[in-house]
């Protein structure tokens, strides 16, 4: 690790815990170390800290050292280290074992003096990703706009969204794009070709009926390691990295993204008990998580799909159903970053305006 990454990846029990999820999605390590003045460690938090914690309701406006108290990781509650002066081999050997990618060395005085990520030790041990981009929709909404040209090719900032999309999978560490195209998909091949202008190698589905966002799937062969689908019509800074990494973390056959959602009712509510009123709320806000057009499939999951490419369009919501129907883990990833499903006009305008400003990716 680079001498002036470690002070970035440190934060007090003081601080609040907005500053830890700065430095996390800043910092480029996918981990904060929590010490005191002395610069002890006192524990850690990672992306998926911070992400179940969102998933739980915690107020992410409390200190540091109040939120790690609190803090709920299923598989590994303390901090894991070893001291100062560990050999490669050993510090490798124990994090495959623990599978973790972050680990602190500390002095005898429990003071933190390395931080060691895995991939600094295997830069090129992290399996290769490919990513399916489901760019087939019509854009009824989106018209005039989509009248010539398909949505996900719609320009945003002077480029396509797909473009952007793209992009971002690149700096994921994607090399492999699948694009899944039927409205005008000549449009989509004659800008991205065999995508190597864009440093990734693109091949094409081609859908000649709608078969919905996990019955295409079944036009590609099954993949050896993990797959990553997006909605083309979805512009967002994601950390791509950090979903894998929980996705592998919960052992889940399937990770679905999920966004917060919050809608006020702009009247009183009355909560009623048969004829009997049992309370009063002024204008009360709801939350819920809502899905965000972004998964990771295990290649498991493709035997769950439709035997023929027949029959009724089959989306990524039956799938999950299927999947939770099994017993098969399905788990949520919460999207802090931006995020913005552009299927209607005045999104197409937000996400423009959300650009200029420098807000979107």
């Amino acid at each position: 690790m680079e001498p002036q990454m470690l002070p970035r990846a440190c934060v007090r029990p003081d601080m609040p815990t907005t500053e830890a999820m700065r430095r996390l999605d800043t910092g480029g390590v996918g981990i904060v170390l929590v010490v005191d003045a002395a610069g002890r460690l006192l524990g850690t938090l990672t992306d998926g800290d911070i992400r179940r914690a969102i998933l739980a309701g915690r107020s992410l406006e409390t200190r540091v050292g109040e939120f790690l108290a609190e803090k709920n990781n299923p598989v590994y509650p303390e901090a894991v280290w070893l001291p100062a002066g560990t050999g490669r081999d050993q510090i490798l050997r124990v994090m495959q074992a623990r599978r973790i990618r972050h680990l602190p060395l500390l002095d005898a005085e429990r003071r933190v003096v390395d931080l060691v990520r895995l991939e600094d030790l295997l830069p090129e041990g992290e399996e290769p990703l490919t990513a399916v981009v489901m760019a087939g929709g019509l854009g009824t909404r989106l018209r005039p706009l989509t009248a010539e040209t398909p949505k996900p090719m719609l320009p945003l900032g002077g480029r396509p969204l797909l473009e952007r999309t793209i992009e971002r999978l690149r700096g994921a560490g994607v090399r492999d794009v699948v694009v899944s195209t039927r409205y005008k998909a000549e449009k989509v091949v004659e800008h991205f070709d065999d995508g190597s202008r864009f440093g990734v190698n693109v091949k094409y589905l081609t859908e000649g009926r709608p078969l919905g966002t996990a019955g295409s799937l079944r036009l590609m062969d099954r993949p050896e390691g993990t797959l990553l689908v997006i909605n083309g019509d979805v512009l967002t800074g994601v950390d791509f990295r950090a979903m894998r990494a929980f996705h592998g973390e919960h052992g889940a056959a399937l990770t679905v993204g999920v966004r917060k959602y919050e809608f006020s009712v702009p009247y009183g509510v009355v909560d009623c008990e048969g004829v009997r009123v049992a309370g009063l709320r002024e204008k009360p806000t709801y939350t819920s998580f809502v899905n965000a057009g972004v998964y990771l499939l295990e290649p498991e999951v493709f035997d769950r799909l439709p035997a023929e490419v027949s029959g009724a369009p089959f989306n990524m919501t039956d799938l999950i159903e299927r999947l939770v129907s099994e017993g098969l883990a399905v788990v949520s990833f919460p999207i802090h970053e931006y995020w913005m499903d552009i299927g209607r006009l005045e999104d197409y305008d937000r996400a423009q305006r959300d650009i200029e400003a420098g807000l979107a990716v």
